[in-house]
Formats: C-alpha cells, structure tokens, sequence
C-alpha cells in the first residue's frame, strides 16, 4: 500500500471518528435545546392579594390565576395564616384538595426571621415546604459593622437552618430594603455564611435599583440559591395612597420596568421555584381590586406579560 493511501486512510479514520463523536453528542445537544426551549415560569398566588377573604373563597382563583400554589400570608397584609388556627388544619387540607390547590410557602413577617420552627412544623403538616421572612436588624451599617452584623446574624439563624434541614423545609429570606440584608453584596455574604441548600433568597425587585440587567445578574449569581421570585416592581411605590391606576404600576407590565432581562436569566439559570405576581395596596389588608375575579384578571394580566417576555428572549 502507498504511503498516499495510507495518508488517505488516516484522513478518513480521523473524520470518521469524529463524525462518530458529533453524533453521539447530537443526543445531549437536543435533550439540552428542548429543555431551553419548553422553560415555563411555575406560579404561586400570594392569598394577601384578596385582601383578607376567605381561604374558602380564595382557593377557587388559584387555578383560575394559572397557578397551582398559595402562599399564605398573615395579619396586618392578610389574615389567611389567622384563618387556619380558626379552621384548623383538617379543614384547611379538606379545602385545599377540594379545590385541587397546594401550598407553597408562608410569609411569616409578624414572627420574625428567627421564631419561625412552628411555622415551618405546621407548614410541613400542610404540605409546604417554605417559609418566608426578611432578615429585620439595623440598617445603613458600613464596612467592618456591616460585615461583623452580618456574621451575627448568620449564627443566630443556624439553628433555624439546621431546623429547616431536619423538616425538609426551606427559608427564603427577602431582600427587604429596610433590613439588614438587603442588597446584592449583603445577600452574597450571607449565602457564603449559611452554605446550606434549605436557605436561599426570596428576591424582590421591588427592594432593588430598578435595573433590569441588574436584577438579571444578580438572579445568574444566586443560581440555585433563589429560591422563591416575587415579580413586583415598584412602580411608584406602595406606602402612600395613590390612584388606583398608579398602584397598580407596582404589577408587571403596568410599571416601567422591563422584565425581559429579568425571565431570561430566569431562564438562563432553569430556575425551578415559583414565582410570585405581587403588590402592596394601600392600606394593607385589603384586596388589590374590590372584587375577587378582578384580582384574578389582574394577576392573569401580568402573567400574560411575563409569558411574552420570556418569549422574546
């Protein structure tokens, strides 16, 4: 055989070879692209948009708000959590499956960060599996204060974390601007601090600079730490009493704020907790609209929206 042939045959061996590895990759490149591709948002209804109506009558809007989750808030934003001890726990499972509706989470302000472990055993009886509270401390700290404060902080939740681990119950803690963990940096140090997968961020973009490319990264560094996603901006606010049109701006898609950045890096990261259509009205307590098929219609708005900014990316 000439050494041109044999040329010839190592050629053809080596483009064989790798036709045959482009191949056996074709598989994971397609498994890959179709999981990029069918990437949908998985949505929970805050039970505080209805004011303080019944849990008998909010559960039949889950499922019409394109939701399969509630979140169960308490007194002063709802009094739903308030509902369940009057009700008891029976019943309020009893009308959860009869109206094919699961919960999610609690958020749980009026105990604070670090009194939650009841909150997270009756969770878990309800078939839960988050709780929700921002950190609360002092505010405006800087430099060695900030860092030390922090590091305090963290101590003192661990055993609420290590509680957490033992129940299979998550904490999201919120980004809550008048807290002491607030921002970006604040959130990254204390995930450092708290490595563990039962806690992570409940992120607000509300509390943020409304950057939208901003929140987009921070949401690509938190990863797999973001754990609950509240899609409220703040529009012009939610502590003084404005017209309705206005308050409503706090909604996605009636505010300026651009969420397309936000769902694709939503996306970017196969982000699988729940997301959060929210507002505060003023005052809180009471419903975001007066009737409840209109909250309902409001919250189906900016789902639409969402849905079609995911669509553009």
């Amino acid at each position: 055989m000439s050494p041109s042939l044999r040329i010839d045959r190592r050629t053809f061996n080596t483009a064989l070879a790798s036709t045959v590895a482009v191949s056996a990759g074709l598989p994971n490149l397609q498994i890959a692209a179709a999981k990029e591709k069918a990437f949908k948002l998985k949505f929970i209804v805050a039970s505080c948009m209805y004011g303080k109506a019944p849990l008998a009558k909010i559960l039949p809007q889950v499922r019409a708000a394109g939701a399969d989750y509630i979140e169960i808030w308490a007194k002063s934003h709802g009094n739903q959590r308030e509902q369940i001890d009057q009700l008891g726990v029976d019943k309020v499972r009893q009308l959860m499956v009869e109206h094919k509706v699961l919960l999610g989470s609690f958020t749980c302000f009026k105990y604070g960060i670090f009194r939650m472990q009841g909150e997270m055993a009756l969770v878990k009886r309800l078939g839960g599996d988050m709780v929700i509270c921002n950190s609360g401390g002092p505010r405006g700290l800087k430099g060695d204060k900030l860092k030390d404060a922090i590091q305090a902080w963290a101590r003192k939740l661990k055993p609420s974390v290590e509680k957490a681990e033992e129940l299979g119950i998550t904490i999201g803690l919120e980004n809550h601007s008048g807290s002491l963990i607030n921002s970006p940096d604040t959130q990254k140090r204390v995930l450092d601090l708290l490595p563990s997968k039962n806690f992570g961020i409940a992120l607000a973009p509300y509390h943020l600079p409304q950057d939208a490319k901003g929140i987009g990264k921070l949401i690509q560094h938190l990863g797999k730490r973001l754990v609950h996603f509240q899609a409220w901006e703040h529009g012009m606010g939610c502590h003084k009493k404005l017209p309705k049109n206005q308050e409503l701006m706090q909604l996605p898609g009636r505010g300026k704020l651009d969420f397309t950045p936000i769902v694709a890096s939503l996306k970017k990261i196969q982000y699988s907790g729940r997301t959060e259509i929210f507002m505060h009205p003023v005052p809180r307590g009471i419903p975001i609209l007066p009737k409840l098929d209109q909250v309902t219609a409001e919250i189906n708005r900016s789902r639409k929206y969402l849905s079609q900014c995911l669509a553009r990316d």
